[in-house]
């Protein structure tokens, strides 16, 4: 992407990260590319810009018609620390990856299309809950199947994507149904410390609170990467930021536990935080 692109689209950009829904985000799309630049070297941007609002396009028009026809839609409510999706190919061991995982008890068959609709669980990762979400099998032109566009609607607005597949054909065809999903993906190949692997992808941190002379409290609370005392305040109680003193901090990202400091104090996974009120 050419490095000379300015703050009017650079925060175009941002809103496309940050669209709730497919209108958003064609609507963020519009802006890039009126604001993008019109240089030579800048036209597989504006390509791959005119590329993404054609697909948004055409699952726009899907999910008017199935509004229209009453047709049946489906949605899945965020819950949790965080929305994973499994999307693969059929027969890839989705149903399996996600029972594994989760306390789900999809159904598992060595017949293809046995996932008719989103399967949900939660995983618990040291005391934080994940949402898993089974995809039904991605297939050719899965955006213009009956309920593509809302799969697809799905999986955009999770966290991170998990692929499953067998060959490196099945994997191209992942790459092209899925183009433009614009989130982290995860290629699963039986990692023995996936769990792990998840939560490093979702660039979450794992935060502690204790009361002095007391043991940590449990569970934790999941808190985005950079985070700081100030954000733990915030998220305790309202009103831990206006009587804050100084918080001590137990864990990483400090030289010695025990150590006082700020509000303003970046946290690491797995710190512990005490907090010292007026």
């Amino acid at each position: 992407m050419p490095t000379n692109v300015d703050v009017k689209y650079t925060i175009a950009e941002r809103d496309y990260y940050n669209a709730k829904d497919n209108n958003e985000k064609l609507e963020a799309l519009k802006k890039m590319l009126s604001k993008a630049p019109t240089h030579k070297g800048s036209e597989k941007m504006r390509a791959a810009i005119k590329q993404r609002i054609s697909k948004l396009k055409e699952i726009l028009v899907k999910e008017k018609k199935q509004k229209k026809s009453g047709g049946f839609t489906l949605s899945v409510k965020k819950e949790g620390a965080a929305q994973v999706v499994i999307a693969g190919t059929t027969n890839s061991g989705k149903s399996t990856l996600l029972n594994k995982l989760t306390n789900a008890n999809a159904e598992i068959a060595d017949y293809p299309h046995t996932t008719k609709k989103p399967e949900v669980g939660i995983m618990d990762y040291h005391g934080i809950k994940i949402q898993i979400v089974e995809i039904p099998a991605v297939v050719k032109n899965f955006a213009k199947t009956q309920l593509g566009p809302t799969f697809l609607s799905i999986i955009r607005n999770a966290d991170l994507i998990i692929l499953m597949f067998k060959t490196p054909e099945e994997k191209r065809l992942l790459d092209l149904e899925l183009e433009g999903a614009d989130k982290p993906i995860l290629i699963y190949n039986s990692q023995e410390n996936l769990t792990d692997e998840i939560w490093k992808r979702l660039n979450l941190i794992k935060i502690y609170t204790k009361q002095p002379g007391k043991e940590r409290d449990f569970p934790p609370i999941a808190f985005k990467k950079g985070s700081t005392v100030r954000d733990v305040a915030e998220m305790v109680h309202k009103d831990f930021v206006k009587k804050f003193r100084y918080a001590r901090i137990f864990g990483k990202s400090v030289k010695f536990n025990g150590a006082q400091i700020g509000l303003d104090h970046r946290l690491e996974d797995d710190d512990i935080v005490e907090f010292h009120l007026s």
